[in-house]
């Protein structure tokens, strides 16, 4: 009895550390290709990011040197641009949902935001083109935020809505119970108390699209130069490296693999701080 027990034992082991060892293979195949890639684009691109590439404008065709200025300020233009479009509408339309409105009109609403979560995102560069570009005949920073604010929107909105629905419901009871109108409970209690995790969603949202390029190349376009008014075309580091990297040259091959290194670098550090808001969320909520 007891030598079958020892080997019911050992036979147990034996499978854990095969469990085991596949999950850690797996983890390393997953983890593997961002390696390489980040590890890429570091050979390929650190030799060109420089004091010059953060603050000059780009070379004239065929020149060597410049940088990519005008690019990284247009992003965040087109960022900022974005999230005052889709931060509110997305954060309005979450609470709506976790607290007001029809089973029936919630769950319609739900399956929407989740098939505009799964558009391509060129769809909404050619929706905003035909609405905007053709309407107002030319491209503008205007039609690219708009069309990196409506992807955002669905993002924000389904976050939002989870976030607020963590909230236990003891607290809007023991407010209401004392008094306080529930347009107040909202806002002073529910979405103070869920808004780590609703700031965690505007940060992945932002993340999400600050690298999209298909979209701007309908509406924004790219422009070598500043921009001086919203209502102009608008460089964007996607763009411009996309613009680079189709290039005969050289120079604006390694100038686009620095590019792409910053807007990488830029992604995971926001990736960074979206996890270090979340390590406090569920003790924050519950």
């Amino acid at each position: 009895m007891h030598l079958k027990r020892a080997d019911n034992h050992t036979w147990r082991k034996i499978k854990s550390t095969l469990a085991s060892g596949i999950a850690f293979v797996s983890a390393l195949l997953v983890i593997a290709p961002l390696g390489l890639v980040f590890f890429h684009l570091l050979v390929n691109g650190a030799g060109s990011v420089n004091w010059d590439f953060f603050t000059k404008l780009p070379a004239p065709v065929g020149a060597l040197g410049g940088g990519m200025v005008n690019a990284i300020v247009g992003s965040l233009e087109l960022l900022a641009l974005a999230g005052a479009i889709g931060i509110p509408i997305g954060v309005l339309g979450g609470v709506y949902l976790a607290e007001y409105g029809s089973a029936r009109i919630n769950s319609v609403l739900r399956f929407l935001a989740d098939v505009l979560n799964g558009i391509p995102s060129i769809t909404w560069g050619v929706v905003v083109y035909g609405l905007v570009v053709l309407r107002f005949k030319g491209f503008s920073a205007y039609a690219g935020g708009l069309a990196l604010g409506l992807i955002m929107i669905p993002l924000i909105l389904r976050t939002t809505e989870e976030v607020v629905l963590l909230v236990p419901n003891g607290y809007r009871e023991a407010a209401l119970a004392l008094g306080v109108s529930r347009w107040k409970t909202i806002v002073h209690i529910v979405m103070k108390t869920a808004s780590k995790g609703i700031i965690t969603g505007i940060l992945l949202a932002l993340a999400r699209v600050g690298g999209e390029t298909a979209p701007l190349l309908f509406t924004a376009f790219g422009n070598r130069f500043w921009n001086h008014s919203l209502s102009q075309p608008i460089a964007a580091l996607p763009l411009q490296i996309f613009t680079y990297a189709i290039s005969p040259y050289d120079d604006w091959h390694r100038q686009a693999w620095a590019g792409a290194l910053v807007l990488v670098t830029g992604v995971f550090c926001v990736n960074v701080l979206v996890r270090i808001l979340t390590r406090g969320r569920t003790a924050s909520v519950v």
